[in-house]
């Protein structure tokens, strides 16, 4: 596992990106957990967000891709709208300790 950030660097219902050894993706925290993500749309490959840490949909709810408007579930990746429906993002392990979140590569 590889250190990504400070725990507190993302905060309830907010959003981050990150680039690790070539590797572009994101972390979400809600109800107090973290999800980690690729950032690569499962329709056509791109980042999800047109702005920097912009991952989430106006709501706060749902992951967006910012291309075509796809919406996927922050528990699971899942796409549950838009051209990729029925697939989902590519998770990446993490967990939190001693004040950070650690992600598998």
């Amino acid at each position: 596992m590889r250190a990504l950030c400070h725990s507190d660097l993302i905060a309830e219902g907010q959003s981050k990106g990150f680039e690790r050894d070539g590797v572009r993706l994101f972390a979400v925290r809600k109800q107090g957990k973290l999800y980690a993500y690729r950032n690569e749309c499962p329709h056509l490959g791109i980042n999800l967000e047109w702005l920097d840490d912009q991952f989430l949909d106006a709501d706060g709810c749902l992951i967006q891709c910012a291309m075509h408007g796809a919406l996927f579930l922050i528990e699971d990746g899942q796409c549950i709208s838009g051209p990729c429906q029925g697939q989902a993002l590519q998770a990446v392990p993490c967990e939190e300790r001693d004040g950070k979140v650690w992600v598998a590569l």
